[in-house]
């Protein structure tokens, strides 16, 4: 089945990616929750003179991505957790403590955008992160998880 994305999806495709999934996938889950709509030749059509006009716009948008992604390369992050022996974290440091971080710095950025290499953090000590400005903008990020000072 072929579906035209109206957002974003997750291990899927971009909005206004036409995509080929599965029947039950797409007639269940995907349309239903009006996150697609049917690939039919004049939606395809609809869809190639949409992309014709925000083609331009696109690469303003490209821009702002890559400066704040530029600034971003220039942070020194630095979480501080509980700490424990060993090095060993009191819970853990997610993507959502990160996008807490860049706020405090004056960087809005969803958790959902920043991806931790490794999943969540247990211990301290440097890592990266690879944050998502756009789909044509990933930025590697890298962060420090340092012991909380009593």
């Amino acid at each position: 089945m072929e579906l035209i994305l109206k957002e974003d999806v997750q291990n899927l495709g971009f909005k206004d990616d036409v995509v080929k999934v599965k029947n039950g996938y797409g007639r269940n889950y995907l349309i239903p929750r009006g996150v697609a709509m049917l690939a039919t030749p004049s939606a395809k059509k609809v869809l190639a003179e949409n992309l014709r006009q925000k083609a331009h716009k696109e690469k303003e948008v490209v821009a702002t991505a890559s400066k704040t992604g530029e600034a971003l390369k220039e942070l020194k992050i630095k979480i501080s957790a509980k700490v424990g022996a060993a090095e060993k974290l009191f819970g853990s440091i997610s993507n959502m403590d990160v996008a807490e971080a860049l706020a405090k710095e004056g960087h809005e950025i969803d958790k959902k955008y920043i991806i931790i290499k490794g999943g969540t953090i247990k211990r301290a000590g440097p890592y990266e992160a690879q944050i998502r400005l756009h789909r044509d903008v990933v930025v590697e990020f890298p962060f420090e998880v340092v012991p909380e000072k009593k």
